[in-house]
């Protein structure tokens, strides 16, 4: 279902959803995986720097394993079925050792290509901030120079069935957003 925008837009960015119910018999192959990152590779970054750093675990193997044990219980319930789970880091310092500002946007920019190049290739994409940052760390033995920001679960769309009721319910509602008047706070055309 298209989201109900103010104008026309894009066909991707209008269909685009973060659903949960996932279908846990699919698995992405090598060249879609790569596909993603290499769509969250070309995003664009403040000077340059692409602080993004990428901790990639297909389900079944142990980096899947220690991103979803990082997750809150409640995604991790719906969680478990994705194809992949990829816990998204950011390098809090420029290269002059300086505090890097803006690594959580460029890593966002990142995300939302991955997202994007997701739903092009028939898959969904759902972000998290749902996750326990220090069990992350020491799950995926993260290096103190990076920041876990957020975990994507991206596989092929399934039936609400899986789902208890209340998240059933979230799945089936009508996309909404904060209309443009609300968010744009000067300079909306009429």
């Amino acid at each position: 279902m298209s989201a109900n925008t103010s104008v026309p837009i894009h066909p991707i960015l209008a269909e685009r959803k973060s659903p949960r119910s996932l279908d846990e018999s699919v698995k992405l192959t090598s060249e879609e995986i790569t596909a993603l990152l290499e769509a969250a590779r070309w995003a664009p970054s403040a000077n340059n720097l692409q602080p993004w750093r990428f901790f990639v675990g297909q389900r079944g193997d142990a980096t899947f394993t220690n991103i979803l044990e990082s997750l809150r219980p409640f995604n991790q319930n719906w969680s478990k079925r994705a194809s992949l789970l990829v816990l998204v880091a950011g390098a809090t310092k420029n290269e002059d050792g300086t505090d890097n500002n803006s690594y959580t946007y460029d890593c966002a920019l990142a995300v939302s290509q991955l997202s994007i190049e997701a739903h092009s290739r028939g898959y969904v994409a759902h972000q998290m901030a749902g996750f326990e940052k220090e069990l992350a760390i020491q799950n995926l033995s993260i290096n103190s120079a990076l920041a876990p920001v957020v975990v994507v679960a991206i596989g092929k769309q399934a039936g609400v069935e899986q789902l208890d009721e209340a998240t059933a319910q979230r799945e089936l509602a009508p996309r909404v957003r904060k209309p443009l008047d609300e968010i744009v706070l000067k300079g909306l055309p009429n």
